[in-house]
């Protein structure tokens, strides 16, 4: 199971109010799609604006423009008792709003699915290339599929 810490830091969130619940289940579906992703796991979720995670985008990974999500993954810390602090995930709501209309999906399909994007993240996958792209996707639409949300790349593929 994941424990979810959801923070409203910016902005307004009121076109999509559980989004505290639904981040929950894309954070639990996306750990039972991992490999190795144990029981008792943390994550932090920061639901903030475009100003917000522009700065964060702006600090940590050198690109002055907003984002849809950025995952900060916490260190290892061996030996510690109870959960395992994955790391933190920050959303950015204009931004998945505007990519939710231009894509012409659901706001709650495509935050589950940038929830469980960045929980693949914090899990260690990633998309750097070809072969890791192909291996996080597939996982994402599995992740996705469980929730009842149809694949997000179908369409970018034709």
């Amino acid at each position: 199971m994941i424990a979810l810490d959801t923070v409203t830091e910016a902005g307004s969130w009121d076109g999509l109010p559980d989004a505290e619940a639904l981040a929950q289940r894309a954070a639990e579906a996306a750990a039972a799609v991992a490999d190795g992703a144990e029981e008792d796991l943390e994550v932090s979720v920061m639901l903030t604006d475009d100003e917000s995670i522009r700065t964060l985008n702006r600090q940590w990974r050198g690109k002055d423009k907003p984002t849809n999500v950025l995952s900060f993954p916490a260190p290892e810390q061996p030996g510690l008792e109870g959960p395992r602090h994955l790391g933190d995930i920050a959303l950015a709501y204009e931004t998945l709003v505007r990519e939710a209309e231009e894509e012409s999906k659901p706001l709650a399909d495509h935050f589950a699915h940038l929830v469980v994007h960045g929980v693949l993240h914090l899990l260690g996958y990633d998309h750097e290339t070809d072969e890791e792209a192909d291996v996080m996707e597939a996982l994402e639409v599995k992740a996705l599929a469980g929730l009842g949300i149809a694949d997000p790349y179908r369409d970018m593929a034709a």
